[in-house]
């Protein structure tokens, strides 16, 4: 079984970056990825300076190149499937290795609703979850928000100053307390309760909203925030504790509550960008290199 200083599982942005950190501190490190990140609808990348408006795949590629001019950093294609005590790592086509410490870089899931046809194939592309990436491209733009509660209140406020063509899709009777409601009445966002059947597209440009009583709305664009899962149900099993809204719990040195695990990324925060997961996983590298030295000294 070949053994290293580090196995992180992920590698996308905060992986890569992870690796990288670490490959420059000459630890043997494997990454190990499965090639499915959830950006890969996404046509450009925003907000990330001197790759702004490049695709995500380029990003990718750009920096796997990089990370494996570092003779320490080995790569597998695979999913891991096990995680034996003693950081045993087993794949799903049955490879096993072995680690000093795990770093997680698995992201997160977003769950589709099937009750809307429509909202996958336009996920990342018009369907969006974040006006940092995406906000300034939709600009001044016919937008709607579906959300509800005090959610809806708070992303409302936060869209309002990128576009004034708003409406707040609640999907159902609303929930929003009156007195906010009042608020956004008066800023001129609309408020649709209306159930919504499909969002209408083509190749993932919305042209239109329609609603199960059969009436329908242009739109233009339409921020979402949806359900998410745990990419991958491993830290949970082997004991790293989640918070309330079901992101992995790290210390301010990327550690989980496990002695020798970590995670880095979109697992660990709603804050999703690629500029913020590169960042954090810069940072695990460092303090994952830090434990061992720690560990031999």
């Amino acid at each position: 079984m070949q053994q290293y200083d580090v196995i992180i599982v992920g590698g996308s942005y905060a992986g890569l970056s992870g690796a990288m950190a670490l490959g420059r501190s000459l630890r043997t490190t494997l990454v190990i990825d499965g090639g499915d990140p959830c950006n890969k609808q996404t046509p450009h990348s925003h907000n990330f300076i001197t790759h702004d408006g490049d695709t995500p795949a380029e990003i990718a590629q750009l920096a796997r190149k990089q990370v494996a001019a570092y003779p320490t950093v080995s790569f597998l294609q695979g999913n891991v499937t096990d995680v034996k005590p003693g950081f045993i790592v087993t794949t799903a086509d049955g490879q096993q290795f072995q680690a000093k410490k795990l770093l997680f870089a698995t992201g997160i899931r977003d769950m589709m609703p099937d009750n809307i046809k429509g909202i996958a194939e336009c996920w990342g592309i018009t369907v969006i979850h974040c006006p940092y990436c995406h906000g300034y491209e939709v600009r001044g733009q016919a937008t709607g928000i579906m959300a509800n509660g005090d959610m809806a209140f708070e992303f409302a406020k936060l869209i309002n100053n990128l576009t004034k063509k708003l409406t707040l899709f609640t999907n159902g009777p609303s929930t929003i307390d009156p007195e906010k409601e009042a608020k956004l009445k008066a800023r001129g966002i609309h408020i649709n309760p209306k159930a919504i059947a499909e969002v209408v597209h083509e190749q993932g440009k919305i042209s239109s909203i329609v609603f199960k009583d059969g009436s329908s709305e242009p739109l233009q664009a339409l921020y979402a925030k949806l359900p998410f899962e745990q990419k991958t149900k491993l830290p949970e099993q082997l004991g790293c504790s989640l918070d309330e809204h079901g992101f992995i719990i790290v210390d301010g040195f990327s550690k989980t509550n496990v002695p020798g695990i970590y995670a880095a990324g979109d697992n660990t925060t709603m804050f999703r960008s690629v500029a913020n997961a590169i960042a954090m996983g810069n940072k695990a590298g460092a303090m994952i290199n830090k434990e061992l030295v720690d560990d031999t000294f």
